[in-house]
């Protein structure tokens, strides 16, 4: 099908958004009058729909090849801006392409030559090794939290990528970070910055606290902390290290509390598991590294805890920066013992958060997350999930969350109270007469 022009206006109502916020309007101004743009903006102020959109109106229908790169530090990153793009509902084409994600499979759709391809540079590299796709037809490229990129070390791969692009016209690069500094292999002339970073360390809805630990580990204190705070709100808590994510996880687990586990020492398809059951409310709270301060938009985030202790004024923005976004209120916990010092960024006067009870109760979630053994390349949808379930799960319509469809797999949330007969509804039934394995993930 070839591509239709769709209006601004109609990309909005499919996203959900009333309005463009400021960055998001000079954006798309400066976009048609510059070729090098640096944009400087936090995460969850829009900036993916910020580059997005007026890179849609440089997208030629006619041409049936890639225009577009869009290279990004983490998977996690390619696959939320893949969503955006999909959301917009434009007639497009678009691949992910990552480290983990089965080469066979991309090499497949890319041969069908997407408008836009997005990938982290080493996989780009990859498939630009292997001709998977024309680089030479590609007008654009956007190197988005191209800082953080640089900091995984992949220098080496973009600037090879950038040699194999000879028909650039636009580059645009991304950051939340105020200090930073764009190597030569980029090519920019004349960059136009643009800088919608905030002044202060935190946003005016972010209420921070601090925790005093009496003991060395925190973890009683922090049992304390769930069972009077942190009770069904969405909680990220973060660590310098991921055997604290792991031994963290395991007490909550030993004290019957639903969490998951999120670090760099996961698997791809663990780590996309547990930010879908966070992103859909199986899960209430995620234990993480400083792999979660960056790159993940998943709205109503209404905690942070610094377990530990964080290691930089930047990083401790970057960890808030979940929290307290697009004008929302948000809470952060500075867990300290009596041998930690007060970092010299935060305020002396800051609020200490007394915790008066020794409950350690948490409320369950609300939701459950099922897997479903079929998916994208089995020619399953969620629309097809949703028939299945309402009608051989026999489920109301409340009684169905979020559901996440994946190449060769399905996570639909489903309500705690219904999933036992759900399972027993479904037991041995068919979607799209193909036997599929339905079990809780």
């Amino acid at each position: 099908m070839q591509p239709t022009a769709i209006s601004q206006q109609k990309i909005l109502e499919n996203l959900s958004i009333a309005a463009l916020n400021p960055m998001q309007q000079e954006m798309q101004n400066s976009f048609q009058q510059n070729n090098d743009l640096l944009l400087l903006s936090p995460t969850g102020s829009g900036k993916t729909l910020g580059f997005l959109l007026p890179i849609l109106e440089t997208l030629l229908p006619e041409k049936n090849n890639t225009q577009v790169l869009i290279l990004v530090p983490s998977r996690e990153l390619a696959l939320q801006i893949e969503s955006v793009f999909k959301s917009m509902k434009t007639d497009f084409g678009v691949s992910c392409c990552y480290g983990g994600h089965p080469v066979k499979i991309e090499i497949n759709n890319l041969s069908v030559s997407p408008t836009v391809i997005i990938g982290t540079p080493g996989r780009i590299t990859d498939h630009i090794n292997r001709n998977s796709f024309d680089a030479a037809t590609i007008h654009t490229i956007v190197f988005d939290e191209f800082d953080k990129s640089l900091e995984f070390g992949f220098k080496t791969d973009m600037a090879y990528i950038m040699r194999h692009l000879p028909n650039l016209q636009k580059r645009v690069l991304t950051s939340a970070t105020q200090a930073v500094e764009i190597p030569d292999f980029v090519g920019v002339k004349n960059l136009l910055t643009l800088n919608y970073l905030q002044q202060t360390n935190q946003s005016a809805g972010l209420k921070l606290r601090i925790v005093h630990s009496e003991d060395t580990d925190k973890l009683a204190t922090f049992l304390r902390l769930i069972g009077s705070f942190l009770t069904d709100e969405q909680t990220i808590v973060f660590c310098n290290h991921r055997e604290v994510v792991e031994r963290i996880s395991n007490h909550l687990n030993a004290h019957d509390i639903i969490n998951e586990s999120y670090h760099g020492g996961l698997d791809q398809q663990q780590r996309e598991l547990a930010l879908c059951k966070f992103r859909n409310g199986s899960v209430n709270m995620l234990i993480t590294t400083d792999l979660a301060s960056r790159g993940l938009d998943i709205s109503n985030i209404a905690n942070i805890v610094h377990y530990q202790k964080p290691h930089t004024e930047e990083t401790y923005i970057h960890r808030n920066g979940r929290t307290a976004r697009m004008g929302k209120e948000g809470n952060a916990f500075l867990m300290l013992t009596d041998e930690e010092k007060m970092p010299e960024y935060i305020a002396e006067n800051t609020e200490t958060q007394l915790i008066e009870t020794n409950n350690t109760v948490h409320a369950k979630p609300k939701w459950v997350t099922l897997n479903i053994n079929r998916g994208k390349k089995d020619k399953v949808n969620k629309t097809d999930i949703v028939g299945f379930l309402s009608k051989v799960g026999k489920l109301e319509k409340d009684e169905l969350g979020i559901i996440e469809v994946k190449d060769f797999c399905a996570y639909p949330a489903v309500l705690r109270s219904k999933v036992k007969s759900v399972l027993k509804n479904i037991d041995g039934a068919k979607i799209k007469g193909k036997a599929v394995k339905i079990t809780i993930a």
